[in-house]
């Protein structure tokens, strides 16, 4: 299997144990680290990232153009719109939809989904192109994972804030490619000097670098 492909499996399998503990389910009904979200949305959302793996499995990308991340991004309306645009607004709507069952349920079904897709990863090509029917365009498989290493890892750290435990640690293998996309986007939309300067010089720091 690619490396992505596992750091992916890595990932969504430290998800699913972070959803399991017993402090996620305790703290079901209340509000969540983020605005808007309860912690049951958010562990709604936590886990559709395996669903959105699914569902990009199950399409067919033949006859579509991969498009790069960077224009990804760019492309994507959520990534600076505000609380309250439609799109952020179905987000939180889709997390608490997931969630409608309880944790039990959604740990189930997101578990049986990884399992599934623990047993397809290897197979596919190693250019296998995937397209993004909620978006409209194509990515390589491969960067398609790499999106949800990022979503993974950082509402995996929302969670575990909401309800008081640690983050989860992931190994290298995972946080490395999160950091080089998350670095690549911040320069992309704050420019090269402000990250340099974020990151080496607390005097001059810009007061966000935030790729998102």
């Amino acid at each position: 299997m690619a490396e992505i492909r596992k750091s992916y499996v890595t990932a969504a399998t430290s998800a699913v144990s972070l959803l399991s503990q017993a402090a996620v389910a305790a703290a079901w009904d209340k509000p969540s680290a983020l605005t808007e979200f309860s912690v049951a949305g958010l562990a709604g959302h936590l886990a559709h990232q395996v669903v959105r793996v699914r569902d990009v499995l199950d399409s067919d990308g033949a006859g579509h153009e991969p498009i790069g991340l960077l224009e990804h991004y760019s492309r994507s309306p959520w990534v600076e719109a505000g609380l309250d645009h439609e799109t952020n607004v179905g987000i939180r709507r889709g997390g608490e939809a997931a969630a409608a069952d309880g944790p039990a349920a959604l740990i189930e079904r997101t578990r049986a989904l990884l399992d599934a897709q623990i047993a397809a990863l290897p197979a596919e090509p190693a250019d296998r192109v995937v397209h993004l029917k909620w978006s409209g365009w194509a990515l390589t498989l491969d960067d398609f994972l790499l999106t949800r290493l990022v979503e993974l890892a950082v509402h995996a750290d929302d969670l575990a804030a909401s309800v008081g435990v640690e983050t989860p640690a992931l190994p290298p293998e995972v946080i490395e490619p999160v950091v080089e996309l998350l670095a690549r986007l911040a320069v992309h939309r704050h420019g090269a000097t402000a990250v340099i300067r974020a990151l080496s010089r607390a005097e001059r720091a810009p007061a966000t670098i935030s790729a998102f």
